[in-house]
């Protein structure tokens, strides 16, 4: 996998993680324990830190970046759908984050929450617990999340991680 330091700045991978050979990471990340990062998906903690907890991953063509004074925090049991970019925000755990959904800066998504596919959440917005925001820019809907689908997501990708450790061989 193309994982590279950048100065000082050294990746950190959980050896119980799993990254695709052709996902990128670079500078000041951390994955954490059964935590995936998928084909495409560039990781790249050169200005700051970006942190994803446990059981996370982080599907195809995802970008997540950090800034200087803003780092990217994913939490545990959180998915990140294919091409999601996420910068200089904190996601709770137990988070859906859609495809092609954009989560900027100084944004908290809190735990159990959901941002549809293709949401833009605008700087600074807060997700309440369990709530949805859908829409451009995001229209949060209190209550709505579908948590047991979320951590059916996540089990999911532990289990297709494993599936992929076994079985991926380059032909």
């Amino acid at each position: 996998m193309p994982m590279y330091a950048l100065g000082d700045r050294e990746p950190t991978i959980d050896p119980l993680a799993f990254i695709h050979p052709d996902a990128i990471i670079i500078g000041d990340v951390h994955v954490g324990a059964h935590s995936s990062v998928w084909p495409a998906a560039v990781l790249r903690g050169d200005y700051g830190t970006i942190r994803i907890g446990e059981r996370t991953s982080v599907q195809d063509g995802s970008v997540i970046h950090a800034t200087s004074d803003k780092p990217t925090i994913v939490g545990n049991g959180c998915v990140i759908g294919h091409q999601v970019h996420l910068e200089g925000c904190t996601i709770e755990d137990d988070v859906l984050v859609g495809n092609g959904a954009i989560v900027m800066h100084d944004v908290i998504v809190r735990s159990e929450a959901t941002v549809a596919a293709g949401a833009v959440v605008r700087n600074r917005t807060e997700v309440p617990h369990r709530a949805v925001i859908m829409g451009i820019p995001g229209v949060i809907r209190e209550g709505l999340s579908d948590v047991v689908s979320i951590k059916h997501g996540a089990e999911l990708y532990v289990e297709n991680a494993q599936r992929y450790r076994r079985e991926l061989r380059r032909l």
